[in-house]
């Protein structure tokens, strides 16, 4: 079953664009878009989507104002588009999936996608979506001829090498021939998130975070690794880490 798809911005630019990167992915069907906050919340109403791309700020109704106003019952999974990074914690307190700083680039934009395709199945019809599917609990790495399970609870961080992924666990690297995407669908976003287009991080790991004047931040590990985290993964960083302390069901 496709995943139905309505647009909602005032850029008519911008909506080409959404539709031509959906055009790319089956699963997803486009039923509608709108300019402007009125029609979108009408016609949200008569298409029951499931799945919404928002523009946070337009003249009048803004898309957070959509959202609010739908009943919790009939409001679909949203991601929400903006040049802004300060609206993330309304975003969150509307169960938004994804929260996405333009210009969204290809792979953050994917990433958003695969988490509506995450919770699609397991969200009830005109229901906000219910906890994702059971993670992950190991990896395994192929050393020589060994096949090693190392635990996904005491992976560090994992970084993108070329063809690989380096997974840092214990004070010990190992490689494994994998996607860093494909590895970031594997993992409990409650405990895990991707600070940039090149690594993930465990959430509990982080001991320091530090803006800098590109909106990008520095953060610093506690066994004393020091990352870049980009601008466009900030706001859902923020936002978890503010939450670190409601621990996994």
């Amino acid at each position: 079953m496709n995943i139905r798809v309505v647009i909602v911005d005032d850029e008519p630019l911008a909506r080409l664009a959404v539709k031509v990167r959906l055009a790319q992915r089956g699963a997803f069907e486009l039923v509608g878009e709108f300019g402007d906050g009125a029609s979108a919340y009408e016609g949200i109403l008569a298409l029951k989507p499931d799945l919404v791309f928002v523009d946070v700020e337009m003249p009048g109704k803004s898309g957070l104002d959509v959202l609010a106003a739908l009943p919790p019952a009939q409001r679909p999974m949203a991601i929400l588009l903006t040049a802004y990074d300060g609206f993330a914690l309304q975003a969150f307190e509307l169960a938004a999936l994804d929260y996405l700083l333009k210009p969204v680039d290809d792979e953050r934009f994917d990433e958003a996608l695969d988490r509506a395709q995450q919770a699609f199945p397991y969200r009830g019809h005109g229901r906000a979506a219910a906890p994702a599917a059971p993670k992950a609990r190991t990896f395994s790495v192929r050393v020589g001829s060994r096949t090693v399970l190392v635990p996904v609870a005491e992976v560090e961080r994992i970084e993108a090498d070329g063809d690989y992924a380096s997974l840092h666990a214990n004070g010990k690297t190992w490689l494994m021939r994998e996607r860093l995407h494909n590895l970031a669908m594997q993992l409990d976003p409650r405990q895990f998130h991707r600070v940039h287009r090149s690594s993930i991080v465990r959430l509990d790991m982080i001991a320091e975070l530090r803006s800098l004047t590109n909106r990008d931040a520095m953060l610093r590990l506690r066994d004393g690794s020091v990352l870049r985290a980009s601008r466009s993964y900030m706001p859902a960083l923020t936002e978890a880490l503010q939450h670190l302390d409601k621990k996994p069901e």
